[in-house]
């Protein structure tokens, strides 16, 4: 089959759709104001052309709490008390100017900073705080990191101060109060009674920018004139043009029209940073886990043999190769992000690696009561181990991934339809539980402890047909929810570590998700028109554009450069 581009019309017009992409790119970006000195010595204005990744048309959605807000709605337009610094474990005061958390780990006390504004101009106090934590216990729906299962009461004895009491020990809720848990303004949201589904058109933020337009194609987010941070940020716009694919974004970004990306970009050396040395960059530091979620609540993937079989038969290593073109390595059976969370692993799994077995995939299944029809297919009591994978349509990689996966799946009896849908098909079918498998990412945070409790905490689950915010496979299991309380409940790190230790055990033993590849940041730059990105040398936040609100810390620290 001839994949070149210009040898048929439909690729020839693909061709000259991207060329006119190119064209108003450049040209949206030559709109924006001019750049000028401040007083202060700091340059300021430009335009910022973003690509976090291939959603294609995008939709008016800047939701806080419903699914599907756009990429820049949480760090950019809302911020946190607290900032975490997940590449150096550094942790900084943000809407907040200091915090305590209790030596039993029982409360948090969190100082408010003055003289911060919402961006329509009223004042951001310690009542919008208040507001926000009872507003996730008025509106269940919206408490997706569960904090009402831990918050005894919240309370503000003075304008500039926040307690909020625990039930139980939590160390934990540091970074879910403090990192996770954007602020809205009580004076907007006390009369929005949809939470859950309200997509916020005209959001009003603390944040570095605000919105300035939408359309499907394209949206603007403007500077916020009266942020709190003296002088930032100090560019005047950015824009965020939709794309498709991998394919169109990579052209796009070979053509030098983007100044940051968040792409896989295959032999990006020859593509990208050789058609300009001086000023195209790049990092993928590691990130989080990429796994195969399995619907848990319906058959076969509520037999553990099935899973069991999965994980035996893929092929991670031509994953690895082929599907990630090498950036990505094979993940560690126990789920943990290595070498990061080297001094978790528990030392029976020191050796541990992944390796195909066919046989052993096949006789896995045999044991368990599955035999193979005249088709080469699997049965037990008259359902075929037949099934959808799903993935984003355009996500070139992990098309691949699926692609391989169902090759995999095939020579032990398995038949698998790779289901390549939209990227708001692809995420509602994870959250509310309507999909037979998935590949997709796992939460991540400065320990292995978010990771586990992302991936198999109840509390994070929801009944098909209802969102959840993490655990998409629906694991439900009581021993494994009292480890990751026993986790919480303690600041004592030996204590911890040995409740990870037992969580590894789950993972390897009773594969709740198929652990694959390591995820990594796909994170792509030029400093033709703006300097001061974060590098290997100045690892100040995850440099993705779709990393939040890590994103929101870049922006505000790029400089015009003329």
């Amino acid at each position: 089959m001839n994949t070149n581009p210009l040898a048929t019309g439909r690729g020839r017009k693909n061709i000259v759709l991207l060329s006119f992409l190119l064209v108003l790119i450049l040209a949206l970006s030559a709109c924006g104001a001019a750049n000028k000195t401040g007083s202060n010595g700091s340059k300021y204005g430009g335009v910022l052309t973003v690509v976090p990744g291939p959603y294609g048309n995008f939709t008016d959605n800047f939701a806080v709490y419903a699914p599907g807000g756009n990429v820049g709605t949480l760090g950019m337009i809302y911020e946190t008390l607290l900032y975490f610094n997940r590449e150096t474990g550094q942790v900084s005061p943000w809407l907040a100017s200091s915090y305590q958390l209790a030596s039993d780990a029982k409360s948090i006390t969190f100082t408010i900073r003055q003289g911060v504004k919402w961006s329509d101009g009223q004042p951001f106090t310690a009542q919008d705080v208040v507001f926000t934590l009872n507003y996730m216990k008025q509106y269940p729906a919206i408490d997706t990191n569960a904090l009402w299962q831990t918050i005894a009461s919240v309370t503000s004895p003075d304008a500039n101060t926040v307690n909020v009491t625990f039930k139980q020990a939590s160390s934990s809720m540091l970074w879910y109060l403090g990192g996770q848990t954007y602020i809205v303004p009580q004076h907007i949201w006390q009369s929005i009674t949809d939470p859950a589904t309200n997509a916020n058109a005209k959001p009003i933020g603390t944040g570095p920018f605000v919105l300035k337009s939408f359309s499907p194609q394209l949206y603007v987010l403007g500077r916020n004139t009266s942020y709190w941070q003296p002088g930032k940020p100090y560019i005047n716009e950015i824009h965020y043009p939709a794309l498709n694919s991998n394919t169109s974004a990579d052209l796009v970004l070979s053509q030098g029209s983007l100044d940051w990306a968040g792409l896989f970009t295959p032999n990006i050396q020859q593509t990208f940073v050789n058609r300009d040395p001086a000023h195209n960059k790049y990092w993928f530091p590691p990130s989080g886990l990429t796994v195969l979620y399995m619907n848990l609540t319906k058959a076969p993937f509520n037999d553990l043999a099935v899973r069991q079989a999965i994980s035996l038969a893929v092929d991670r290593q031509q994953m690895s190769q082929k599907g990630e073109d090498g950036y990505q390595q094979v993940a560690n059976p126990t789920g943990l992000l290595m070498p990061n969370f080297q001094s978790y692993l528990d030392p029976s799994y020191a050796n541990a690696t992944f390796s195909v077995d066919t046989a052993k995939a096949m006789s896995t299944l045999q044991s368990a009561g599955y035999t193979k029809g005249s088709d080469g297919i699997f049965a037990k009591n008259g359902q075929k181990l037949s099934f959808n994978m799903n993935v984003v349509s355009g996500w070139t990689d992990w098309v691949t991934d699926v692609q391989i996966m169902a090759s995999n799946l095939k020579a032990i009896g398995m038949n698998v339809n790779v289901n390549a849908i939209s990227y708001n098909s692809y995420y509602n079918a994870l959250q509310n539980g309507t999909f037979d498998t998935s590949i997709s990412w796992t939460a991540n945070g400065p320990t292995p402890y978010f990771t586990y409790y992302g991936m198999m905490s109840s509390a994070e689950s929801a009944a098909v047909g209802k969102a959840a915010a993490q655990n998409w496979e629906r694991w439900n299991n009581s021993q494994t929810d009292t480890l990751l309380s026993q986790y919480a409940s303690t600041a004592d790190q030996n204590a911890q570590k040995q409740a990870i230790q037992s969580l590894e055990k789950y993972v390897v033993d009773q594969v709740p998700v198929v652990p694959l590849i390591y995820g990594s940041t796909w994170y792509e730059y030029s400093t033709a028109r703006f300097t001061g990105w974060p590098d290997q040398n100045n690892t100040y936040a995850v440099p993705a554009p779709w990393s939040y609100p890590d994103d929101g810390v870049v922006a505000q620290n790029l400089h015009p450069v003329s």
